[in-house]
């Protein structure tokens, strides 16, 4: 084979196993992976310097051909179910070396990373890639190791990716043509039958939420995360998608860490990623100049379209999908901090987006409270996204990130509550949905609401605001709070009528204790006991 590139001396490419007759590309630069992906075919460049790619039939993950393989190692650690499912040893080593063989004859691109921004417990990673530009997403997703240090780069768990291989049910193991399958024994993640570039960011997720927990009782989070530039006071962001995490995280007056994977070890926070992987629906300068401004040479957008007859983007365009969005280093945000690392901790917020205008713009959550809506993992669509559906939906994602979790959820929970009483942490729930009725009758809460009560939180003013208890769900609500007017901060008070605030509080604690229930045989007491209750005055 024909190498050009630099390779690690220590460990080259039949370490993997891996032998092609063709170039072998290793750790190229952005320009040259551009280059190489438009010569391919692979993507256009846009006017801001983004290469513009398609991932083809799949464009977004596909969580039913997700496998773990099912071991000694993991037999009895794996949450097996519909999220783990498992897949037999030997079925993995014939279809591993089904796509060895294929890759005999294909041009490859190799890059070396990092999975982890503190060296302590950080992945080295062996991508190995079909496509150009799945290897500059590569670059920008992970973390780039020094160039001295590529000389001698051992990897640790590797990853194979060929969209263009197709499995065969019938004899492979799989349910369709396309996988992705995790090895832990063998530290390698294959990847088949799709080129969308997340199921490899996402691998590695799931990849870390199994080793950091039983190998180093570290707390790994589907979490963004910022710092003070003054105070260094880290916070965390969790929340599903629309909760406004990115955009609340995103502050100009505090630096980001990171915006979507993380640990919490017993002496800081540090990122997983040297990247972003934003969504672009609709985007604007005007709503989200930190990303707009991102998104330049080196960057990816992913099934997006150009404005006819130009080169300019069009991201209104969802002839593709919805889940259109751009890979760009972490670098692009200006005010990025480098290395992704922050201290512990002070403040925690789940975000959620409550269409029933029920939950309260803010309030601050006990240990067994925190635990319980961790594993809860709340928020709500609005109606009207789909024919006959004509009032908000409940959507529940155990630890805000459900597809991702090779453990029982009560295990991340119970980490999270151990933290946040050995730092004295504060936990607040954060309602950026509605207000005054839910959609379609109240509002949605003001965003500059929702940055004062953030603000109030991380500078301790809410510390001294005087609260009450939610008579259902039993979490604390301020009294007061610099900038937001005092009947705002009680979703009672926004409502025309009780009656009609009880009778959907009622309801969507219903739904809760609902989800709950299959968590409940590895639950703690304590967890348990944060359960909301009917408000039976008005049953």
């Amino acid at each position: 084979m024909k190498e050009i590139g630099l390779k690690s001396k220590s460990h080259d490419l039949k370490h993997t196993g891996v032998n092609t007759s063709e170039k072998v590309y290793w750790n190229q630069t952005p320009a040259e992976l551009v280059e190489l992906a438009l010569a391919n075919g692979e993507g256009q460049l846009a006017d801001n310097g983004a290469l513009m790619c398609d991932t083809g039939s799949f464009t977004g993950r596909s969580p039913k051909d997700r496998f773990i393989v099912k071991d000694s190692l993991t037999e009895n650690e794996v949450w097996w179910g519909d999220i783990n499912i498992p897949f037999d040893e030997d079925k993995f080593d014939l279809l591993h070396q089904k796509m060895l063989d294929n890759l005999k004859s294909k041009k490859l691109y190799v890059r070396d990373a990092y999975a982890g921004a503190d060296k302590t417990y950080r992945l080295k990673l062996r991508v190995i890639n079909t496509k150009a530009w799945h290897n500059l997403f590569c670059h920008n997703m992970f973390l780039r190791p020094d160039i001295y240090k590529l000389e001698y780069f051992e990897p640790n768990f590797t990853i194979i990716c060929d969209p263009d291989f197709k499995a065969d049910p019938k004899t492979d193991g799989t349910r369709q043509e396309n996988f992705a399958i995790i090895n832990f024994t063998k530290r390698m993640i294959l990847v088949g039958g799709t080129a969308y570039a997340g199921e490899m960011k996402k691998g590695i997720f799931s990849v870390l939420n199994f080793l950091l927990p039983t190998e180093h009782h570290v707390l790994p989070m589907h979490c963004s995360a910022n710092i003070g530039h003054e105070t260094l006071d880290t916070a965390i962001f969790f929340g599903l998608s629309g909760t406004g995490k990115t955009t609340l995280s995103a502050d100009a007056n505090r630096g980001l860490i990171g915006d979507d994977e993380h640990a919490w070890t017993e002496k800081n926070v540090f990122n997983f990623e040297g990247g972003c992987y934003a969504k672009v629906i609709d985007l604007t300068r005007q709503k989200e100049p930190e990303i707009y401004d991102a998104i330049k040479f080196g960057a990816i957008v992913e099934n997006t379209r150009f404005i006819p007859e130009s080169r300019t983007i069009d991201y209104t365009n969802t002839s593709v999908t919805e889940n259109t969005r751009t890979a760009y280093p972490i670098h692009h945000i200006l005010n990025a901090v480098e290395p992704s690392v922050g201290g512990i901790p002070k403040n925690v917020f789940f975000l959620t987006c409550d269409a029933y205008g029920v939950l309260p713009p803010i309030s601050r959550l006990n240990k067994g409270q925190a635990m319980y809506h961790f594993i809860s993992g709340y928020t709500a669509k609005v109606a009207g996204t789909e024919a006959g559906v004509t009032e908000p939906q409940t959507v529940f994602s155990a630890c805000f990130g459900a597809p991702f979790l090779p453990l029982h959820p009560t295990r991340y929970a119970e980490m999270l509550g151990e933290k946040m009483e050995k730092n004295d942490v504060n936990v607040w729930l954060v309602n950026t949905g509605w207000t005054g009725g839910p959609y379609g009758v109240g509002s949605r809460m003001k965003l500059q609401y929702t940055r004062a009560m953030i603000t109030a939180a991380l500078t301790g003013t809410l510390e001294n605001a005087g609260y009450r208890k939610h008579s259902i769900f039993h979490f604390e609500i301020p009294a007061v709070c610099p900038g937001v007017p005092s009947k705002v901060l009680s979703p009672r008070e926004t409502w025309q009528n009780d009656k009609g605030y009880y009778d959907m509080a009622n309801k969507l604690a219903e739904a809760f204790n609902k989800n709950f229930d299959k968590y409940k045989e590895f639950a703690s007491e304590e967890t348990k006991a944060a359960s909301p209750k009917k408000n039976l005055n008005f049953v």
